[in-house]
């Protein structure tokens, strides 16, 4: 072999790995460019293009003040001072919802002997007596409480008790729950004008929401092929849509609503959707206000670009789909208008159906099967979930299926005029002689939401509180809300005298009422400390829930 074949041949390895690596740092290159410009510009257009450059500042602005938050929790001096802080509010908090004392007895162990049935009954009388659990009865809650009446009750109870051990989870064992829950949904479905829809039973609004965001999370993927989804939502909506993106890993563009009538600002919703856009949605009505959102707009908007549309009628329930016939114009908000792909609608509320039932709607029943569970592959057999629970309780359902069939549409009508009109009572009243408050909006279901430029409105709801009415506080801008239900409708004229009464005392004695929202609200609006310490009440509030 010659000397230059040699050479030729010993440099082949070198010029291979030489290739191998201009090829890998192409690649590299490549990989870097492709990452840089989905994740990076792609995602800042986008971005940009929903918030402008205010609503970007501002996040940053956010985002800062929560790094420096932080920061200076971990500083001894002051962690010490927010956890001395903290030890008052979790004393408060436990001395109003868990107190101790003579003649609270506690159960905390199992006793060694089964008790008789009456010392129960004697028992649960007894703390329900001395925790004052039966206030309610006052009519002086906002919302909560959806009491259809004590006759109904009855019926409730009586169909507990027949269908007490029944589970859904097992239709063949129970096949009148299986029945029942069909029924459920397909009486919602004809209520809001899609017989040939499908849905789900579920225990309450926040999973109703939940199961759509999941459903339009996997048609997103399984369809459109979107990895990163996100959903479109009015800071009006309701919190469990921020809970469901939390739990499923979607990323929420939240909208604001216009400062006059309340509603979702459409060209914002508009800027915001994109290539990785799920779900867009709209309230009927919303929690804080009880606005109603253009939602003939959005379900056109969702059409257009494909995408999903909920619409969350929780609380509109089985008022919304009987205004027009009580004589209260409204604009369409149900399965008539093309875009909207889903409609939550909670049967325990103003369905007067037990607690723990509520119902998700879908425009078709392929949609309903991105919300199932299915592990074929399980070593106890083929498992399938319609939604997030597995076992039920077929009692509440079958409690719900009586609630609905002795309300009838006759009745569900005369409700929703009673209690619209106690509304509309209430804001004519603010409207036309409570000059220091403002009505928010143009209210259109059971709630009705009043601020001030003149007073504090938190002072007047504390004002209230000690009238014994229990209202919400809300944010943005801060007011108070009353939701009203059948136990509000006779009380009416003591709730507008009480607080004409309120607004005068606020009035003549500013700063001196120092309650409850006052507090929170104050707390709440510090800079970013404020968020963070809400959250550390709010967490001691959640586990003196559980505090025996």
């Amino acid at each position: 072999m010659s000397s230059q074949v040699v050479r030729r041949t010993s440099q082949l390895p070198w010029k291979a790995i030489a290739l191998t690596l201009k090829i890998y740092d192409q690649a590299k290159s490549s990989v870097f460019w492709n990452v840089f410009w989905n994740y990076v510009l792609v995602r800042a257009f986008w971005t940009l293009r929903a918030k402008g450059f205010a609503g970007v500042a501002d996040d940053a602005k956010t985002w800062i003040l929560e790094l420096f938050t932080k920061i200076a929790f971990r500083i001894p001096p002051i962690k010490r001072k927010i956890d001395k802080e903290m030890a008052k509010v979790r004393d408060d908090i436990e001395a109003k919802i868990a107190p101790r004392g003579p003649g609270i007895v506690r159960h905390l162990a199992i006793p060694l002997e089964g008790k008789t049935p009456k010392w129960i009954e004697d028992e649960m009388e007894r703390m329900d007596k001395q925790e004052r659990g039966d206030i309610w009865k006052e009519g002086k809650m906002s919302g909560g409480i959806y009491h259809g009446g004590e006759e109904l009750n009855d019926l409730l109870v009586a169909a507990f008790k027949k269908f007490v051990v029944s589970n859904p989870l097992h239709p063949d064992v129970f096949p009148t729950i299986r029945r029942m829950d069909a029924e459920i949904v397909a009486m919602c479905l004809r209520m809001y004008n899609n017989p040939s829809g499908a849905g789900t039973t579920t225990s309450g609004g926040t999973e109703s929401i939940l199961m759509s965001c999941k459903a339009h999370r996997d048609w997103g993927r399984a369809v459109k092929g979107i990895k990163d989804p996100e959903i479109v939502v009015p800071v009006s909506a309701h919190a469990a849509f921020y809970k469901a993106a939390a739990y499923f890993k979607m990323k929420v563009q939240m909208i604001p609503v216009d400062l006059i009538t309340r509603k979702v600002d459409i060209e914002r919703v508009r800027r915001a959707i994109n290539p990785n856009t799920v779900l867009i949605v709209g309230s009927a009505v919303n929690f804080p206000d009880g606005c109603m959102d253009d939602i003939g707009a959005l379900a056109k908007m969702a059409k257009k670009h494909k995408v999903g549309m909920h619409v969350d009628c929780c609380l509109g329930s089985f008022i919304m789909p009987f205004l027009e016939k009580a004589g209260y114009p409204v604009d369409p908000f149900d399965f008539r208008l093309e875009g909207i792909t889903a409609i939550s609608c909670d049967t325990h509320k103003y369905g007067f159906a037990p607690k723990g039932t509520s119902v998700i709607m879908y425009r078709d029943a392929e949609l309903r099967t991105y919300q199932y569970f299915s592990m074929p592959s399980w070593p106890g057999g083929l498992y399938g979930s319609p939604s997030m629970a597995g076992s039920r309780g077929g009692a509440v359902l079958a409690g719900c299926w009586a609630a609905m069939q002795y309300m009838g549409q006759d009745g569900y009508l005369k409700s929703c005029k009673e209690i619209v009109g106690c509304r509309r009572q209430i804001e004519l009243a603010i409207r036309d002689d409570i000059p220091e408050l403002e009505v928010l909006g143009e209210p259109c279901g059971p709630v009705v939401a009043f601020t001030s430029d003149i007073i504090s409105p938190m002072e007047v709801g504390d004002a209230m509180g000690t009238r014994g009415w229990h209202l919400n506080a809300l944010n943005g801008p801060p007011a108070v809300h009353i939701a009203c239900t059948r136990l509000t409708v006779p009380n009416v004229e003591q709730f507008i005298a009480d607080l004409k009464d309120a607004v005068a005392e606020v009035k003549a004695n500013p700063s001196k009422n120092k309650g409850t929202m006052v507090a929170l609200y104050g707390l709440g609006q510090s800079t970013a400390i404020g968020p963070a310490l809400v959250t550390q009440v709010a967490n001691a509030y959640l586990d003196t829930m559980y505090l025996a």
